[in-house]
């Protein structure tokens, strides 16, 4: 896929299927490795190959910690994932899974605490900030 191409509905529709297939394996807990057993594991997005034959879950370990020992893990489980897809989804080829760490959250993070920072917050709710205090300073007519 060239990065100006948007992905196909088909894509979306299929990676939206890998999504919750791979999020009710990795809920069901039948992962053999210890750094899995333990872990609750949130896959918030799969995106898949114009011809879906592969496929990358982004993922993040939910507590936090050190995610490159999950990713490693589920690295070396991804052929009994894709095993376990197979199953669960009706394709004429299952894609090959890969595992990248999900930065949104991180994204999102940083965005809010730029949002709740004490600068941005008194800029904010000062008088004639925001839309309601453009032209307070006009006339009816519109001139200054």
């Amino acid at each position: 896929m060239s990065r100006n191409r948007q992905p196909s509905v088909r894509q979306l529709r299929v990676g939206e299927e890998l999504r919750h297939a791979l999020a009710e394996v990795l809920g069901r807990g039948d992962l053999r490795d210890p750094a899995l057993a333990t872990r609750s594991i949130t896959v918030s997005e799969v995106r898949t190959s114009p011809d879906l034959r592969n496929a990358t879950a982004f993922v993040i370990p939910l507590g936090g910690g050190d995610d490159t020992e999950v990713l490693a893990a589920l690295r070396r489980a991804a052929p009994f994932l894709r095993s376990q897809i197979a199953k669960a989804v009706r394709l004429r080829v299952v894609p090959n899974l890969s595992f990248q760490r999900d930065e949104s959250f991180d994204a999102a993070q940083r965005i809010d605490d730029i949002l709740h920072h004490p600068d941005v917050v008194r800029d904010l709710s000062e008088p004639g900030s925001g839309e309601s205090g453009r032209g307070e300073d006009r006339d009816d007519d519109g001139s200054a």
